[in-house]
C-alpha cells in the first residue's frame, strides 16, 4: 500500500513539474483573459499553483491540468479584484465582470497563439534587447531568476532588476498584448525568433532539473514557429523550423530506457524520426533558395548532414566544419567556435581540436559554460592523458545543474 506522505510527495512532484512545462501557458491565456495586466496573471498564476498544491494531494490531478489552473487563477483574480484594495486600480471597463462567466480559455483555437502574444510582448523593441531575452527565459520558459542570471554571468540581483524594469516598462507604456500587424513583425522578428529558440533549447535540453528534455517546451516552440511562419514565410523562420525539427526528431535516442543521457555517437538512430528529418531537410533546401544563409539556417544544415548519416561514422565531418566556418564568418559566437573545434577534431583528430579550443577557452562567455570543460576532457580521454581528462571532466561537473548530464559525466569519470 502507497503510504499517503509518499502520495502527497508524488502529487508535489507532478505539481513541479507541471509548473515546469505549463506555467508559459497558462500565464499567457492569464495574460490575455486579464487584458493584458502582467503583475495581476503573475499573482493569478502563482496563487493558481499554491490552490494546485492543497487541492490536489486531496482531489488527484485534473484531466486538464492547463485548464484547471487557468480557470482557477482567474476566478482567483477576480476575487482579488473584488475584494482587495491594493488591487483597485484595476476595477475599470478593461475588465468585465462577464469574464467569469466565459469558457475561452477552454478552446485550443482561441488560445492558439497566446503563447505567441506574450513572445511578441516580452519581445517589444521599446525593451532592452538583454531584457526582452531574461523576460522571455523567465515568463516563457518558466526559468528561475538564479539559472537565468548564470546563464548570462551576471549576478542574480542585477537580473531580477532587469526583468523588473521591463515588466515595468510594458505597464508604464500600455504595451498591447498582442500579436502586430504584419508591417510591424520586421522590427520585432530578430528578438522572438531567439526568444523562440530559447523556449526550444529548454524544451530540447533543460537547463536544470531531472530530466533531459521537457518535450511539452519543444513542441510549443515548434508550433509556434510554425504559426509565425505562416505569418511571415521568411528564410529565417523557416530555417528555425527546420533547425528545431532536425534536433527534435532525435529526442527518442538522446535517452536510455532508465532516462540516461546517450551521447550521438551511441544513439541508436532506427528511433530517428525520418519523415521528420525529411521535413526538415527540405526546408533547409527551401530557406537556402531564399537568399544568403542565415545563422538559423547554416545551423539547420549542419543538422541535416547529421540527419541524413544512417551510422556515426558516415558523418560528414568535412562539411560540417565548412559549414562552422560560414557560419562564424556571418556571426562569430564562442560558441559556434566551440562546436566548430569538436567538428575538427572528428575532422582532423583530438590533437587538432584541443589547438582549437585552446585558441578560444580565455573568451570570458566559454569561463562557466560547462559543454567547454567536457569538450575538453574527451579530447584528453581520446589522447590517454587521463589526469588532464578527469580535471576537466571534474570542472564540468560543477558547472552543470541537470541531473543526467552529471550522471553522464559521473560515468566517463569513472570509465577512466
Amino acid at each position: 500500500m502507497i503510504n499517503v506522505k509518499q502520495a502527497d510527495l508524488t502529487i508535489e512532484q507532478e505539481i513541479t513539474a507541471c509548473y515546469q512545462r505549463e506555467s508559459g501557458a497558462v500565464l499567457a491565456t492569464l495574460m490575455r483573459l486579464l487584458n493584458g495586466h502582467f503583475d495581476l496573471a503573475e499573482e493569478a498564476l502563482q496563487d493558481a499553483f499554491t490552490a494546485a498544491l492543497t487541492q490536489w494531494p486531496k482531489d488527484g490531478v485534473p484531466k486538464k491540468p492547463r485548464a484547471w489552473l487557468i480557470s482557477t487563477g482567474r476566478f482567483k483574480a477576480i476575487d482579488k479584484l473584488r475584494k482587495n484594495s491594493s488591487f483597485s486600480h484595476y476595477l475599470n471597463s478593461t475588465i468585465p465582470d462577464d469574464m467569469v462567466q466565459t469558457a475561452s480559455f477552454e478552446d485550443p483555437e482561441t488560445i492558439e497563439d497566446d503563447l505567441l502574444r506574450l513572445i511578441f510582448t516580452c519581445c517589444h523593441p521599446a525593451l532592452a534587447i538583454e531584457a526582452r531575452l531574461a523576460l522571455t527565459l523567465r515568463e516563457v520558459c518558466g526559468l528561475t531568476t538564479e539559472a537565468i542570471a548564470a546563464a548570462f554571468l551576471i549576478p542574480v540581483p542585477t537580473l531580477a532588476q532587469r526583468i523588473v524594469r521591463a515588466k515595468n516598462k510594458i505597464c508604464e507604456l500600455q504595451i498591447p498584448y498582442e500579436v502586430p500587424d504584419k508591417d510591424q513583425l520586421p522590427e520585432r522578428l530578430t528578438s522572438v525568433l531567439a526568444a523562440l529558440y530559447l523556449l526550444f533549447n529548454e524544451g530540447y535540453s533543460a537547463t536544470v532539473g531531472q530530466d533531459v528534455t521537457c518535450t511539452e517546451l519543444s513542441l510549443e516552440a515548434i508550433r509556434l514557429t510554425r504559426l509565425l511562419s505562416e505569418l511571415m514565410p521568411q528564410k529565417e523562420i523557416i530555417g528555425l523550423l527546420a533547425l528545431m525539427l532536425l534536433h527534435d526528431a532525435r529526442k527518442k535516442a538522446r535517452m536510455d530506457e532508465h532516462g540516461e543521457l546517450v551521447s550521438l555517437e551511441e544513439q541508436n538512430r532506427l528511433l530517428w524520426d525520418q519523415p521528420q528529418i525529411a521535413e526538415g531537410c527540405q526546408l533547409v533546401k527551401e530557406a537556402l533558395s531564399l537568399g544568403p544563409a542565415d545563422i538559423y539556417t547554416l545551423q539547420a544544415a549542419i543538422a541535416a548532414v547529421h540527419g541524413e548519416a544512417q551510422h556515426f561514422e558516415e558523418t560528414n565531418w568535412a562539411e560540417i566544419t565548412g559549414l562552422y566556418q560560414v557560419l562564424l564568418s556571418i556571426n562569430f559566437s564562442p560558441i559556434y567556435a566551440l562546436n566548430h573545434a569538436v567538428a575538427l577534431s572528428m575532422r582532423d583528430g583530438p590533437t587538432a581540436g584541443l589547438k582549437a579550443i585552446e585558441a578560444i577557452e580565455g573568451d570570458k562567455a566559454l569561463q562557466h559554460y560547462y559543454l567547454l570543460y567536457a569538450a575538453k576532457a574527451d579530447l584528453y580521454r581520446q589522447l590517454a592523458q587521463k589526469e588532464k581528462a578527469l580535471s576537466a571532466y571534474q570542472r564540468a561537473l560543477g558547472l552543470t545543474q541537470q541531473a543526467p548530464e552529471k550522471r553522464f559525466i559521473e560515468k566517463r569519470m569513472a570509465a577512466l
